[in-house]
């Protein structure tokens, strides 16, 4: 809720709150109400995510509904598992997150995310010289770009530049850029979070140096950075499993249920995906025939069986037809979107060839 992935928390925990309120006002779960309790991580990878997990736990949470980022999520799993509480995280990409049987993911994990990428810059033909910056100290970052990597040589992309930094050295990023655009990468993949991208978008800009950029989910977020020059973010385009714009009646709902909770602002991805995330969880919980009395052992149990079953599948905001495996992963589709006029909106066609030409 504070710190550099404050905009994913914030948004996480406020669809949260939506949907909790949403299905206490249409009569709870089996006669039961929900509650939402929550605490900061500040998306710290050590004592802080399990402090914050520890006081869930004393205050009687039966099931986890998180945590938002990946670092966080690897510093609970264990304590989750040994506890046997059920965990479904909106957020937390890195696939080693799912390594434990009670720990679902509901975004995509993290070497699904490169693969598609790969596949999509390949298949509609953006560019076919790479260059690629990732954070090579961070598990999301890392696992994007290693899936990425080997999709990239199957589909005949080269990667003319693959440069790294670490979370001690995420500032300066002139050698990354240099090395890229002195190699002639015609597009350059950040599988990064939004805000080194804003300071590599700055850099690139000072360089005299305009790739396309293409991302990730961690890019949500960059058009909300105080003090940047949003006209950078022109062109950038990401893969991500929500586009607030969507003409679908579910999306323009949602994203006026939230606007009207809170203030105006734009739901991002990770709030639509921790609002599929309640939804899904009242959804079972009602045909499990859930309970408040019931133990966070006993409710992991009939959880963790029933998403897996092969028959379950859930139309939400971030997919149709969502189905979970035994390993923990979701299926469904993603959504290319690009920054245009401002604001997200679907990639098109037109979209490619026009950065293409550029």
């Amino acid at each position: 809720l504070t710190g550099d992935a404050a905009q994913y928390g914030v948004g996480v925990k406020n669809a949260i709150q939506l949907a909790v309120n949403e299905v206490n006002a249409a009569g709870g779960v089996n006669g039961n109400k929900l509650k939402l309790v929550f605490e900061d991580d500040e998306a710290d990878s050590g004592d802080k995510a399990v402090n914050a997990y520890n006081t869930l736990k004393d205050q009687g949470m039966q099931i986890l509904l998180g945590t938002v980022t990946t670092g966080s999520c690897l510093a609970v799993v264990d304590k989750s598992k040994q506890d046997n509480i059920f965990q479904f995280t909106p957020s937390a990409s890195a696939q080693d997150v799912i390594a434990n049987d009670n720990c679902f993911q509901i975004c995509f994990t993290d070497p699904n995310q490169g693969k598609a990428s790969a596949d999509y810059i390949a298949d509609n033909k953006v560019a076919t010289k790479i260059g690629v910056i990732y954070d090579s100290s961070d598990a999301y970052s890392s696992g994007i770009y290693n899936a990425f990597k080997t999709e990239a040589a199957a589909k005949g992309l080269e990667l003319v530049s693959e440069q790294s930094f670490t979370k001690d050295s995420k500032t300066d990023f002139s050698a990354q850029i240099a090395d890229c655009k002195n190699k002639g990468a015609e597009l350059v993949f950040l599988p990064i979070y939004y805000q080194q991208a804003s300071l590599i978008l700055t850099q690139c800009k000072s360089a005299n140096y305009n790739p396309t950029f293409f991302g990730c989910d961690g890019l949500d977020g960059l058009l909300s950075i105080k003090n940047f020059d949003t006209s950078l973010c022109e062109g950038v385009m990401f893969l991500t499993p929500f586009a607030a714009d969507a003409q679908d009646q579910a999306t323009q709902d949602f994203v006026k249920k939230y606007k009207d909770a809170y203030n105006g602002e734009t739901p991002n991805q990770f709030a639509a995906d921790a609002y599929d995330g309640v939804m899904v969880l009242a959804e079972l919980m009602k045909k499990e025939g859930i309970t408040a009395d019931m133990s966070a052992s006993d409710i992991c149990d009939k959880l963790k069986k029933a998403i897996s079953d092969k028959d379950f599948s859930y139309d939400g905001l971030t997919g149709t037809g969502m189905k979970w495996g035994e390993d923990g992963a979701v299926s469904k589709d993603p959504k290319a979107v690009i920054i245009k006029n401002g604001a997200y909106s679907a990639l098109t066609a037109d979209d490619i060839a026009a950065s293409t030409a550029q």
